[in-house]
């Protein structure tokens, strides 16, 4: 046999068996082949077409195609096919009507691609037709065109509830010749639907066969809709039909128990997987790691991370938001390290899961580290990040970076908005936090629940009483948004900083909701600032009423009988925290030096630098004093002589924290601590004259703003 006989064999036996071909320089050898070996035929060019279409060759399937006078239906479907693969989703849905109008008829293997680029161009009329014309040509037996159906229909429930469908505008029947009788029949139809499908599940019910992938898509439609019951329903369904769950169905499920918080089903769900051996797939691991940290099993997400046999960039994010979202932020940082140790590279979501860590661990240096990180792998421009980082620097102390970044985002959301406004209610700038706010209503973006928060800090900040009222009898009579607890709690917050004690009780007393334990507390505090005990018990019987374990309530009393000279009350309230196990949180401060985070706690000797920490504070005493600074021993509420409350106050845990700082940081350098509980009355004055005999800048960050203290002065104007 010659070696031109045998090509024309070879060429023969590829172009009956195209599948065996298996890359794309063997297709192109084909190809050659084909040229020099046989004569030109439309029906050997069509499979060459089909070859190439495959490889997701477009140019060398449009070559060949467009050499055809008349394509047969196999050109047209491979065409149809490339186009869609290659993402250019109207050019496929105009080869489609062309094709159509030379009057061919498509089959079903050609419908999947077709339904694809309708998705694509989120044209749901579009769609509409499509499956009418599948219906009239009586293809709708067929189960990947099926498949293909419920996948469109379950995207368009999805974008229809997540605010209507605007997409490309495209006419599939643009260019039809009216002579078609088919497509005439299919324009009538247009302005309703095909079937009048207001579903998924109706779509599934008339398919005549079913199979996993068709359960798949309806359960996993249902759940990114929020349709839960019906998602679980048709998981019923698929058991009833003989059906096994496989990885795919467990990983659209395991979201809706997290939903719920129903960690005894999800450990359902964990057995099945272990038992038909779904564990080790990375999709049910990270699903599963998000269903534990949903239900506050931080542990179990750890556990389920760390018996993973391989792990992608999905659970390494997964396992670090789980810990973020369960205040377990060092954990947190040491994995996102991890990850990067892996040689994992992070993607966007990594940024904006991790940066709220730094944000409340008040970690500038990571901080900072991320932000270049981000840089340099090209995240800046992301609006989900740019917010992180606002939220980041502003929650670190540094106002001005954040609003640099603010500045730079050429488009704001509703999360960048708020994060700025809060960020400058935080450190006491009410007016430009105000000013924002009404920016961000010129600009278009509608206030919601979260932004009117910021709004009332701010306010209660600067004791903008009567700006505060209208803004809050403003938010629901100009956006419909209902007063919850957290505006409440703020708008109680500004009456008792403002002294208006009365009226932020008759505020609270007459809430459309149930006061909590928390919004009494915040009046509670209020009347420690303004000395008023009589208030002070009547609101702490309303505390006891609703939440008798509250710490915060029991302290703050106990302080107040103490600063009122009534031992024995205090005593009293002590003794009763003592048998009922209740204990006081330390007041702790914490400032970062050389990426290494040191913590101090009020009276604590135990650091190594100790010795030299208090003779710093013994020589920033003389100094202080010097500049007028006078001991206010009312704010220590022990029963002991004046030089003993003299040294308490000297030893309380942020002037320890900012004595370490200006012994481990250059002159001049601006010293960041973050203390657990509100700075007291007296360490806020010896601050206020630390940082005019230091010359420094000092940034304090208490439970509840910031303080910037600079040349003997703070930015609360001594109103916090």
């Amino acid at each position: 046999m010659t070696s031109s006989s045998m090509a024309k064999t070879l060429v023969k036996t590829f172009l009956k068996a195209p599948h065996s071909l298996k890359t794309k320089i063997q297709a192109k050898q084909l190809h050659a082949q084909f040229l020099k070996t046989q004569p030109y035929s439309p029906s050997s060019t069509s499979i060459l077409i089909s070859i190439y279409s495959n490889f997701n060759l477009l140019q060398h399937s449009l070559l060949l195609f467009n050499s055809l006078n008349s394509p047969p239906l196999l050109a047209w479907k491979s065409i149809i096919k490339c186009y869609s693969s290659s993402g250019l989703f109207a050019n496929s849905l105009t080869c489609f009507i062309k094709m159509r109008s030379f009057g061919i008829h498509p089959d079903h293997t050609m419908f999947p691609f077709v339904i694809k680029a309708c998705v694509f161009l989120k044209n749901l009329r579009l769609g509409e037709s499509i499956h009418g014309c599948i219906i009239r040509l009586g293809l709708d037996f067929d189960l990947f065109t099926g498949n293909a159906l419920l996948n469109m229909y379950a995207k368009f429930q999805s974008l229809q509830l997540k605010g209507g469908s605007k997409g490309f505008a495209f006419n599939v029947f643009d260019g039809m010749p009216k002579s078609d009788e088919l497509c005439g029949r299919m324009t009538q139809e247009r302005e309703k639907s095909v079937i009048g499908l207001d579903s998924v599940t109706k779509v599934l019910e008339m398919m005549p066969q079913r199979d996993v992938v068709s359960y798949n898509t309806v359960i996993a439609g249902n759940a990114q809709n929020g349709l839960y019951e019906e998602a679980l329903r048709m998981v019923r369904e698929m058991g009833n039909a003989d059906m096994k769950p496989d990885s795919f169905t467990l990983s659209s499920v395991l979201p809706i128990f997290a939903e719920y918080v129903d960690v005894m089903k999800g450990k359902e769900i964990h057995g099945y997987a272990i038992r038909h051996l779904f564990d080790s797939d990375c999709y049910i691991g990270s699903s599963l790691i998000d269903m534990y940290a949903n239900c506050a099993r931080i542990e179990d997400s750890c556990r389920v991370f760390s018996l993973l046999p391989k792990r992608d960039d999905i659970s390494w994010n997964s396992i670090i938001a789980a810990c973020v979202q369960n205040g377990v932020f060092d954990e947190g940082l040491k994995l996102f390290r991890r990850m990067l140790t892996a040689k994992v590279k992070p993607r966007d979501v990594t940024f904006s899961s991790i940066m709220p860590a730094c944000a409340y661990l008040t970690t500038l240096h990571l901080g900072k580290q991320l932000h270049g990180y981000i840089i340099r792998g090209g995240f800046d421009d992301n609006v989900f990040i740019a917010s992180s980082l606002v939220d980041m620097y502003a929650k670190c102390g540094n106002i001005k970076a954040a609003r640099w970044i603010f500045d730079q985002m050429e488009h704001h959301d509703m999360v960048s908005w708020t994060a700025i406004i809060m960020g400058h209610a935080l450190h006491g700038h009410a007016h430009d936090a105000l000013s924002l706010f009404k920016q961000m209503e010129k600009d278009g973006v509608k206030p919601n629940y979260v932004s009117y928060i910021a709004v009332f800090t701010a306010c209660s900040h600067a004791g903008l009483t009567d700006e505060a009222w209208r803004f809050f009898n403003g938010m629901s009579q100009n956006h419909g948004i209902k007063p919850g607890l957290e505006h409440y709690t703020a708008m109680a917050d500004l009456l008792g900083r403002a002294g208006k004690l009365n009226e932020a009780y008759e505020f609270i007393s007459s809430m459309h909701i149930a006061p909590t334990g928390s919004i009494w507390s915040t009046l509670l505090s209020a009347c420690r600032i303004h000395k008023n005990l009589k208030l002070a018990e009547k609101v702490a019987k309303e505390i006891f009423k609703v939440d008798p374990e509250n710490v915060g309530a029991y302290v703050l009393m106990s302080n107040m009988y103490a600063a009122s000279r009534r031992w024995k009350e205090a005593t009293k309230m002590r003794i009763f925290m003592k048998k009922k196990g209740i204990r006081k949180e330390p007041a702790c401060s914490w400032i970062e030096v050389k990426n290494t985070v040191h913590t101090f706690i009020s009276g604590d000797k135990s650091h190594p630098l100790y010795d030299r920490i208090f003779q710093a504070l013994k020589d920033l005493l003389e100094q202080i004093e010097r500049e007028g600074y006078i001991p206010d021993t009312n704010e220590d509420f022990h029963d002991v002589d004046e030089e003993q409350k003299k040294y308490l106050l000297f030893s309380h845990s942020e002037r320890l924290a900012l004595a370490f700082g200006i012994l481990s940081t250059p002159a001049g350098t601006t010293i960041r601590i973050t203390k657990n509980i509100r700075v007291c009355v007296d360490c806020h004055t010896a601050i206020k004259l630390i940082s005019k005999v230091v010359q420094r800048e000092i940034i304090v960050r208490d439970n509840s703003r910031f303080h910037h203290f600079k040349d003997g002065k703070c930015s609360c104007r001594d109103y916090w």
